[in-house]
C-alpha cells in the first residue's frame, strides 16, 4: 500500500517524466491512456487521489513542444471530465443514500471528505460543480454528492460542461504558453507542487469557514 502511494505521488510529481515515456511507448494511443485517467478521477469517487490539475498541465506543455495535437488534448480531456462527472452522478443517485459506514462501500469512500463534500454541495448548489473542478478531491466526490440529492439531471449536466470547459481549457492552456518557459521548464516538479498547493486551498478555507461556523 505504502509503495502504491509512492509511486502516486512520485507520477504526480514527475508527471512529466512519465508522459514523456508514454508518449514514447504509446503514441496516439496516449490520448486514450490520459482520457481514461481523468475519466477514472472524476468517474469513480472512489480514486479521488489521481492527478488533475498537474496532468492537464503537464500535456499542454507537451502540446506546445508538437508532442501531442491541442485541439484533440482539450477535446480528450473535456469529453473525459463530463463523461467521468455524468457517470459519478449517477453512481450517486443509484447508491448514494444507501452507503453505510462499515460496509465495503462505505470503507472504500472517504467519508470525511464526502461529508465536506455534501456540506459544499448544500451550502452552494448546483455552482457547487462548477467551482469544485478546481479543488482536487472534492471535485470527485461532488457529482456523487449530486446524484444522491437527486438533482434534475440537464441542470447538472448544463454547470458540468461549463466547470470542464473551464477547467480542462484554463489548465491546459497555462501548460501550453507557460511550461516551456526557462525558469518553468528548469523547475517542473515545483511548479506541479504549487499549482497541487494553490488548488487545494480553496478547500481548506472552505473548511475552516464551515469549522467556524459549527463552532459559533
Amino acid at each position: 500500500m505504502i509503495s502504491m502511494i509512492e509511486y502516486i505521488i512520485s507520477f504526480i510529481v514527475h508527471i512529466d517524466q512519465h508522459l514523456v515515456e508514454i508518449i514514447r511507448d504509446f503514441g496516439n494511443w496516449t490520448y486514450g491512456i490520459l482520457f481514461a485517467i481523468v475519466f477514472v478521477e472524476t468517474g469513480l469517487v472512489i480514486f479521488p487521489f489521481l492527478p488533475g490539475d498537474s496532468l492537464l498541465f503537464a500535456a499542454g506543455t507537451f502540446a506546445a513542444i508538437g508532442s501531442l495535437s491541442l485541439p484533440t488534448l482539450l477535446l480528450v480531456f473535456f469529453f473525459a471530465a463530463v463523461i467521468g462527472d455524468s457517470l459519478n452522478y449517477e453512481i450517486g443517485k443509484k447508491v448514494g443514500t444507501t452507503i453505510r459506514p462499515g460496509t465495503l462501500m462505505g470503507k472504500m469512500i472517504n467519508q470525511e471528505k464526502m461529508n465536506k463534500a455534501e456540506a459544499f454541495f448544500n451550502k452552494h448548489g448546483g455552482k457547487t460543480i462548477v467551482i469544485a473542478r478546481f479543488m482536487p478531491f472534492i471535485r470527485t466526490f461532488i457529482p456523487f454528492v449530486a446524484g444522491a440529492s437527486r438533482m434534475k439531471y440537464s441542470y447538472f449536466l448544463m454547470y458540468n460542461i461549463v466547470g470542464a470547459a473551464l477547467w480542462v481549457g484554463s489548465c491546459t492552456l497555462l501548460g501550453y504558453f507557460f511550461g516551456n518557459i526557462p525558469i518553468v521548464k528548469e523547475n517542473f516538479s515545483t511548479v506541479l507542487i504549487v499549482i497541487i498547493f494553490l488548488s487545494v486551498i480553496p478547500a481548506f478555507v472552505g473548511f475552516i469557514k464551515s469549522r467556524k461556523s459549527t463552532t459559533s
